[in-house]
């Protein structure tokens, strides 16, 4: 069968994931990558989501298999000739605090062995902040499917520098409607902000995290000051992550800002590992925008995403989830008003 067209991209890294939760334990060689992560936000409201990235020869061939059981086309991977390094490492603090260095101190942290996989790891994010240099797995324009037709709309996730400074332009003048963009968090520095001036104008929602606001502007920025001033460099609209505290709203014209809290509360129990809740988020936001009815209710679609990937392990984990228990805390969030932060 010839591959399917999909209304809703995700492109970003196809992982292969080894996590150290803050209750100390390990979830060795798991399917990951925040493009799937996106998929996966993006395919509890749609039906027609496809991954776009690059992938080496020995990057398990059965985790393809399985994004199709989930809906999720894999039409849009690339094969790399040889073998590349797809591992992610990511290990949490009691404090909620995340490192992505250092494995072999981290699983003695837990009295366990580190996994020979990890053997020669270094960061999960190679070269993301230079703006000359492509790593194997960063995607390239030239990787966009001939067979991607009709596309309603396409989400960058954390990538390298480069590749949004190439492939973003690219978006635009091949005609997609929607171009979302979470940045990468080794190029929100001040010494790289003439590069992010060269993507907002570009983009239809740019969505950093908190964190990488103030790695950006400096921790002690107000944070309307700091999307007024990403306003003022080209984007129209804002989204700014909180975690637990939910999601900032901004766009051009607005006077404030505009939070919307999370599903969970901080100290909820039911939630078990937020790896990948901003990317979920993220791809829940991108189909709720692309319905046309304003940043609030996208926002709200994406909260569900996410609230769901927190609560389980891995990636495709928030698609083993009913449609009647999306549609309730779509409900229960619409029922909470928003504020002004």
């Amino acid at each position: 069968m010839p591959p399917q067209d999909s209304d809703f991209i995700t492109g970003g890294g196809i992982r292969v994931d080894y996590l150290i939760t803050r209750d100390g334990k390990a979830h060795n060689h798991k399917i990951g990558g925040n493009a799937i992560y996106a998929a996966a936000g993006a395919a509890i409201w749609s039906d027609s989501v496809s991954v776009w990235g690059r992938i080496g020869n020995n990057y398990p061939r059965k985790w393809i298999a399985k994004l199709e059981d989930f809906a999720i086309s894999g039409s849009g991977l690339k094969l790399v000739n040889g073998d590349h390094d797809h591992r992610t490492f990511y290990a949490y603090q009691a404090d909620g605090t995340r490192d992505d260095t250092q494995p072999e101190k981290h699983y003695a942290r837990i009295g366990q062995s580190m996994p020979d996989a990890l053997i020669g790891y270094h960061d999960s994010t190679p070269a993301q902040d230079d703006p000359e240099v492509l790593e194997p797995l960063a995607l390239r324009k030239q990787d966009w499917p001939k067979h991607y037709q009709g596309v309603i709309a396409v989400h960058l996730a954390p990538l390298p520098l480069r590749t949004h400074l190439e492939v973003v332009p690219f978006l635009r003048e091949i005609g997609i409607g929607q171009i979302t963009v979470d940045p990468g968090e080794r190029y929100m520095q001040p010494q790289l902000a003439r590069y992010l001036r060269q993507i907002l104008p570009l983009i239809d929602v740019f969505l950093p995290s908190v964190q990488e606001i103030a790695s950006l502007f400096g921790t002690e920025v107000d944070l309307l000051v700091a999307a007024k001033t990403l306003r003022d460099w080209g984007a129209k609209k804002i989204v700014i992550k909180r975690g637990s505290r939910g999601v900032l709203l901004y766009k051009a014209g607005w006077r404030d800002l505009v939070q919307l809290d999370a599903y969970h509360g901080k100290d909820d129990e039911r939630v078990i590992d937020v790896t990948g809740a901003g990317d979920s988020f993220c791809g829940g936001f991108m189909v709720g925008l692309a319905m046309r009815k304003g940043m609030q209710y996208a926002a709200r679609l994406g909260l569900v995403s996410a609230s769901f990937t927190i609560e389980g392990y891995g990636a495709l984990y928030p698609l083993q989830t009913s449609s009647q228990e999306r549609l309730a805390r779509q409900i229960a969030l619409e029922s909470r008003s928003s504020a002004i932060y």
